[in-house]
C-alpha cells in the first residue's frame, strides 16, 4: 500500500531556489542574447504573435483620436474653403476692375491718336452719363465752359462722328447724338460723291436715314458717308456711316436709306471735342438781304419813273 502524498501536495524545490534559477536563466539568455543575437528570431515572431493583441489594445484609442481627427480636419477644411471663396471673388472683382481698366486705357490711347491723325485741334473728354430722357439720345460730357468748348463743336470718337455740342455749362456740356431724329449732318458719299443729309432714323433707335434722296440717286449698300463739310461744323471727311438698307417706290419722289452709324454713339467712354473753326467766310445776314431787296425795289421804281417821264 502506498503511502505517498498524491501529487497535488507534493512540494518540488524552495521558492528561492527557483527564483535563483530562472533569474540565472534570464541572465543567461540577455548576455547569449547581446553576444550572440540567439533569440532575434523568436523575439520577432513573439512580435508578430502579439501584434493583434497590441492593436486590440490600442483600438479604442485610435478610434478615438481618429474621431477627433476628422471633425477637426472637417472644421478645418470648412474654413479653408470658406476663406479661398472670398479670397476667389476679391480676386474676381481685381480681375475685372482690371479688365475695365485695360479697356479704359486701350480707348484711351486710340481717342489720342485719333486726335492726333484729325486736321483741326481736339480735346479729350470723358462721357458721365446719358441724358435723363431716353429718346432725346443725348450725352454729357466732363468738358464745358471753363475747358473752352463751344456750343455746336463736332465731337467723334476713334472711328468716327458721334454728334454735336448743342449746350455748354461751366463744367459739364450736352451732346446731341447723331441717332436724334432732329440732329442733321451734310455728308458725302466716298464712292461716287453725292451729297445728301443724314438724319436720326425716327422709329430705329441706333440707326439714321439719308432724307431727301431722289428715288433714282445712285446709292447703294455699303457705300460710306463721311462728313462733306459743306456746312462749317464737320471737318470734311470724318467717317459717319454705312449705308444698309435702300427701299425705292415708284410712287414716291425720294428714296429711303438706312445706314448703320459707324461711331460708337452708344458705347465707348471716352470722346473728342473738335474746335469748329472753320476757315470760311461768315454767312450773309438776313438784314443785308432784306436792305438788297430793298435797294433793287427801289431802283425799279426809279426806272420806272424815268420810263414815264
Amino acid at each position: 500500500m502506498d503511502h505517498t502524498p498524491p501529487p497535488f501536495f507534493k512540494r518540488g524545490p524552495a521558492p528561492l531556489v527557483r527564483l535563483f534559477f530562472f533569474a540565472s536563466l534570464s541572465l543567461a539568455l540577455l548576455i547569449f542574447d547581446a553576444r550572440f543575437r540567439y533569440v532575434d528570431g523568436l523575439r520577432s515572431w513573439l512580435a508578430l504573435a502579439a501584434y493583434p493583441l497590441q492593436r486590440a489594445a490600442t483600438w479604442p484609442i485610435d478610434l478615438a483620436m481618429g474621431v477627433g481627427g476628422y471633425f477637426s480636419t472637417q472644421a478645418s477644411l470648412v474654413e479653408e474653403n470658406r476663406m479661398l471663396r472670398e479670397r476667389a471673388l476679391a480676386n474676381a472683382q481685381d480681375a475685372q476692375r482690371f479688365q475695365a481698366a485695360q479697356a479704359e486705357a486701350n480707348e484711351l490711347r486710340r481717342s489720342i491718336g485719333a486726335a492726333e491723325q484729325l486736321p483741326v485741334p481736339a480735346s479729350t473728354a470723358e462721357v458721365l452719363y446719358l441724358g435723363r430722357d431716353p429718346y432725346a439720345h443725348k450725352l454729357l460730357i466732363n468738358r464745358g465752359s471753363v475747358q473752352g468748348v463751344k456750343a455746336g463743336s463736332p465731337v467723334v470718337d476713334d472711328v468716327g462722328v458721334i454728334g454735336q455740342v448743342t449746350r455748354v455749362h461751366p463744367l459739364v456740356s450736352e451732346v446731341n447724338l447723331l441717332t436724334n431724329p432732329d440732329q442733321a449732318v451734310p455728308v458725302q458719299v466716298v464712292r461716287n460723291g453725292l451729297r445728301a443729309v443724314a438724319f436720326g432714323a425716327r422709329g430705329l433707335p441706333g440707326m439714321l436715314e439719308l432724307r431727301y434722296v431722289g428715288a433714282n440717286a445712285e446709292i447703294q449698300n455699303g457705300d460710306r458717308l463721311v462728313t462733306s463739310g459743306i456746312d462749317g461744323t464737320y471737318p470734311a471727311g470724318l467717317a459717319v456711316a454705312t449705308v444698309v438698307k435702300v427701299e425705292t417706290d415708284a410712287e414716291q419722289a425720294f428714296a429711303r436709306v438706312l445706314c448703320r452709324p459707324t461711331a460708337g454713339v452708344d458705347r465707348g467712354r471716352y470722346v473728342l471735342v473738335l474746335t469748329n473753326e472753320a476757315n470760311m467766310p461768315p454767312r450773309p445776314d438776313e438784314s443785308e438781304k432784306k436792305e438788297r431787296r430793298a435797294e433793287k425795289r427801289r431802283g425799279k421804281g426809279k426806272d420806272k419813273a424815268a420810263d414815264e417821264q
